[in-house]
C-alpha cells in the first residue's frame, strides 16, 4: 500500500506551490475596489485545491489498465457532454457557451475532453497491429480529434480547440512520425496563416516545393500535399469572414495592440503595464495599481500571471517559470522512459497539454501570443481547470510508479 501512495516530489510540490501562488494572486485581486465579485474567490480556490489534491491521490493509485480499458467510454461521454453544453450550457461575457451551471460549480466539458482525447488516442495507437505511422492510423487519429475540435469551435472557443490540435500533433510525433512528415502534416495550417499576405504565401509555397524535392517525396504524395496547401490558402479569406468580430480583433490587436488601445488592444497593453510596473520585487499583495484600480481585465483567470508580475515582480514570475520548468521536465522524463505503449503516449500527451497552455497563457500576457482565454495551469481561477490539471499529474505519477511492470 505504501508503494501505491509514492508521490514524485518533482511533480507534486511544483504543482502545489503553483496552486498556492495562484491563490495568493487571486487573493490580491480581491483588493480591487471596482470589482467586489473577486472577494472570496480565493476561498473557493482553496476548496478546489483541496479537492484537486484528493483527486490526485485517488487517480495516482488507480491501475493504468483501468484508464486504458475505459478510454473509449471516457471519449464518448466527453463528446456527449460537449454536444450537450451547446444545447443546455451557460454563456460567458462574449456569448460563448462553454459551461454547465450546476449551482456552486460550473462544469466545463472541454477541460475533461482534453484528457479523454489523450486517453483514446493513446489506446488506439498502442493497440495498432500495423506499424505506425500509416495512412489509416493517421486518418483515424485525425477523426478522433476533429470531433471535439469542431464541437469546441462551435462554442466558440478557439483557444481550447488549439489544444486538441496540439495533442494530435504531439502524439503523432511521439508515436514515431518523423519531423519532416509532421511538417507536411501541419503545412496546410501554416499555408492558411501565410495566405494572409500574398508574398508570404508565395514564399511558403516555394519553400514547400523545395522541401518536397530535397526529401524526394513520392510524386503522388507531393502533388496531394501541394493541392491541399493551395486549397487551405484559398480558404483563408472565407474562414476569416466566419470568425466572430471579437476573435478577429484578438488576432489584429496581437499584431498591433496600438490599433485599438481602448478596445481590443486594451487587455494586452494593460497586462504589459502590470508586469512591467512590478519591477524586481513587485508592489506587494493588493498594492498593484493595474489590479487594484480595475485596469487589468479578467485578473483572476486569463491574466493571473500579470497580477503575479505586478505583485511580486521579476523575482516572482521567475519563481513561477522555474516551477513550471521543473514540473514539465520531470513529466517529459517520465513519458520518455515509458515511451512505448499506452503509458508513454498518455503521459506524453498530458504533459503536452500543460506545456502548451503555459506557453500560450504567459505568451499572451506579454504580447507574444493572441489572447485566447486559456487558463494558466494550477494558477488561474477555476474549479474544473484545477481538478483536471491535478488529475493529469495524478496519471503521470501513476505512470512513473508502474512503467516497469506495465
Amino acid at each position: 500500500m505504501r508503494s501505491l501512495f509514492k508521490i514524485d516530489t518533482l511533480i507534486f510540490f511544483p504543482a502545489l506551490l503553483l496552486s498556492v501562488i495562484g491563490i495568493i494572486g487571486i487573493y490580491s485581486t480581491g483588493f480591487n475596489e471596482e470589482l467586489s465579485l473577486y472577494r472570496g474567490m480565493y476561498i473557493r480556490q482553496i476548496y478546489w485545491l483541496a479537492l484537486g489534491i484528493i483527486l490526485f491521490l485517488g487517480v495516482s493509485v488507480i491501475p493504468l489498465r483501468f484508464h486504458e480499458g475505459f478510454s473509449y467510454i471516457y471519449y464518448f461521454v466527453s463528446m456527449a457532454l460537449l454536444a450537450g453544453v451547446l444545447a443546455y450550457g451557460g454563456s460567458g461575457g462574449t456569448g460563448a457557451v462553454r459551461w454547465f451551471d450546476l449551482g456552486p460549480f460550473k462544469l466545463q466539458p472541454s477541460e475533461v475532453a482534453k484528457v479523454a482525447l489523450v486517453f483514446v488516442i493513446a489506446r488506439f495507437l498502442s493497440h495498432l497491429k500495423r506499424k505506425f505511422p500509416n495512412a489509416p492510423g493517421i486518418v483515424a487519429v485525425l477523426a478522433m480529434g476533429l470531433i471535439p475540435f469542431a464541437l469546441v469551435v462551435k462554442q466558440p472557443d478557439l483557444g481550447t480547440a488549439m489544444v486538441f490540435g496540439t495533442v494530435i500533433m504531439f502524439m503523432l510525433y511521439w508515436s514515431g512520425m518523423n519531423s519532416y512528415h509532421l511538417f507536411l502534416f501541419v503545412s496546410p495550417i501554416v499555408s492558411m496563416i501565410a495566405a494572409a499576405h500574398p508574398i508570404a504565401w508565395a514564399v511558403f509555397l516555394i519553400l514547400l516545393l523545395v522541401s518536397l524535392i530535397i526529401y524526394r517525396t513520392d510524386v503522388k504524395i507531393g502533388v496531394g500535399v501541394a493541392i491541399i496547401n493551395i486549397a487551405f490558402g484559398v480558404l483563408t479569406p472565407i474562414l476569416w469572414n466566419k470568425l466572430h468580430e471579437y476573435q478577429k480583433l484578438r488576432i489584429l490587436t496581437f499584431l498591433d495592440p496600438g490599433r485599438d488601445p481602448r478596445g481590443a488592444g486594451y487587455q494586452i497593453i494593460q497586462s504589459k503595464i502590470a508586469i512591467g510596473s512590478g519591477g524586481w520585487i513587485g508592489k506587494g499583495i493588493g498594492e498593484g495599481t493595474q489590479t487594484k484600480l480595475a485596469y487589468l481585465p479578467t485578473q483572476h483567470t486569463d491574466f493571473i500571471f500579470s497580477v503575479i508580475g505586478e505583485a511580486f515582480g521579476f523575482i516572482g514570475i521567475t519563481v513561477v517559470l522555474i516551477l513550471f520548468a521543473i514540473l514539465l521536465t520531470r513529466g517529459i522524463t517520465i513519458a520518455a522512459k515509458a515511451r512505448k505503449g499506452f503509458l508513454g503516449l498518455a503521459s506524453g500527451g498530458l504533459v503536452a497539454i500543460i506545456a502548451f497552455q503555459v506557453i500560450v497563457n504567459i505568451g499572451m500576457t506579454i504580447g507574444l501570443m493572441p489572447v485566447t482565454g486559456l487558463p494558466l495551469p494550477f494558477v488561474s481561477y477555476g474549479g474544473t481547470s484545477m481538478l483536471v490539471f491535478w488529475l493529469m499529474i495524478g496519471v503521470i505519477t501513476a505512470v512513473n510508479r508502474d512503467w516497469r511492470a506495465y
